[in-house]
C-alpha cells in the first residue's frame, strides 16, 4: 500500500429537507458519546478476524510511519517555515479546491476549483462510538475532541462546541464489523444523503483510514449544515488522532490536501499527524468575516493576501 492516505473526502450534498432550528449549545462534564448498536451476531462473536487483521495492520503501520519520521506531532515550523506569500498562496491550494468530484453518483479523486465553502450556523459535533471501542477510549477520545474542538472555535471565532445530542456533524467511530451496518444509523441522523454514499461510507476499503462528508442546502450550495465522519476503531491511538484532527478540519471547510502545503496535516504524506499553527492560520483566514461563503478564487485572491499579511507579516512566521 502507498503512503497516500484517503483522507478528508468532502462532498457537498443539495438537501431537500428544511434546516432545523438550532438548539442551544451544550456542555457536560460527562462522556458525551452515543453508543452505535451493531448486529448482535457482531457483539456476540467479538471482533472478526477481518477487524484484528486490520488492528495488527494499522498499529505496524503507525509504527512504520514514525520510525521513518512521519506522524510528527510538533509545529513543523522549525524546519518548514512559511511566509505571508505562502499562506496565502496555500489557502487557495487547500480552500479553494475540492480532492474529490462526483461522477455517476460516487466520488473519486479528481481536483477541481471551487468556492469558498464553510459553515454559517454553529457547529455541533456528536459522538457515536461502536461497541468495539473500549469506555476508557470512549472517555479519553471524547475528552480529546473536546479539547480540540474549543480550540478550533477559537481559532476560527466560529461556535463549535461536542454535544450529546441534536448535532450537526456527526463521528461514527466503528470497527470494520461494526461500519457495514452502519446504514440506518447514518441515514437516521442524515436522511438527505443519497443511498450511494451511505453505502459508500459503509464499504470504506481499509486504504481510507477515515473520511469526511459535508453537505450543504440546495438554496445555499457552499454553506454547510451538516457533516458525516467515519473513523476506524481499529487505530491505534495516535492514528486514530491524527484522524479526528483532520477529519473535523476538513469538515469545516478547508476540503483539499496538496503535496506541496508545509508544514500541514492538509498533505497525504503524512508528515504531521497534529493540526499545526500554519493549519490554525489557514483555518483563520477561511472564517475571517472579510471573506463570503460562494466567494471565487479571483475575488478572493487580494483579500487572502492581506489577511496573510496580517498573520504572517512580510517574513517567515
Amino acid at each position: 500500500m502507498s503512503r497516500l492516505r484517503a483522507l478528508g473526502i468532502l462532498t457537498v450534498m443539495a438537501l431537500a429537507a428544511c434546516d432545523p432550528v438550532d438548539p442551544p449549545l451544550q456542555t457536560s462534564p460527562r462522556p458525551l458519546a452515543a453508543p452505535v448498536r451493531p448486529e448482535r451476531a457482531v457483539l456476540a462473536q467479538g471482533p472478526s478476524e477481518e477487524s484484528r487483521a486490520l488492528r495488527r495492520y494499522y498499529s505496524r503501520l503507525e509504527q512504520s510511519l514514525k520510525s521513518d519520521g512521519l506522524l510528527r506531532t510538533d509545529s513543523g515550523e522549525a524546519d518548514a517555515p512559511f511566509t505571508a506569500a505562502e499562506l496565502a498562496r496555500n489557502f487557495e491550494r487547500i480552500a479553494l479546491f475540492s480532492e474529490y468530484t462526483q461522477v455517476g453518483g460516487r466520488y473519486v479523486a479528481q481536483e477541481s476549483r471551487a468556492q469558498l465553502r464553510r459553515w454559517e450556523r454553529p457547529v455541533r459535533v456528536e459522538l457515536h462510538f461502536g461497541a468495539s471501542v473500549p469506555e476508557a477510549t470512549r472517555r479519553t477520545d471524547t475528552a480529546r475532541i473536546q479539547a480540540y474542538v474549543a480550540r478550533l472555535s477559537s481559532v476560527t471565532g466560529h461556535p463549535i462546541s461536542v454535544v450529546n445530542q441534536a448535532g450537526n456533524y456527526h463521528i461514527f467511530v466503528a470497527s470494520v464489523d461494526e461500519q457495514r451496518g452502519l446504514g440506518p444509523q447514518i441515514s437516521a441522523v442524515e436522511p438527505g444523503l443519497s443511498r450511494s454514499t451511505v453505502r459508500e461510507i459503509t464499504s470504506l476499503d481499509r486504504s481510507t483510514y477515515c473520511a469526511v462528508y459535508a453537505s450543504s442546502s440546495s438554496d445555499r450550495p457552499n454553506a454547510y449544515v451538516s457533516a458525516i465522519a467515519f473513523v476506524r476503531s481499529e487505530h491505534p491511538d495516535l492514528f486514530r488522532l491524527s484522524c479526528y484532527h483532520e477529519e473535523i478540519a476538513q469538515g469545516l471547510g478547508l476540503a483539499n490536501d496538496s503535496p506541496d502545503v508545509r508544514p500541514s496535516i492538509f498533505n497525504d504524506d503524512e508528515e504531521f499527524a497534529l493540526l499545526t499553527r500554519h493549519d490554525e492560520l489557514l483555518l483563520r483566514i477561511l472564517y475571517d468575516r472579510r471573506l463570503r461563503v460562494g466567494i471565487s478564487d479571483e475575488e478572493a485572491r487580494p483579500i487572502i493576501r492581506q489577511i496573510a499579511a496580517e498573520l504572517v507579516g512580510t517574513g517567515p512566521a
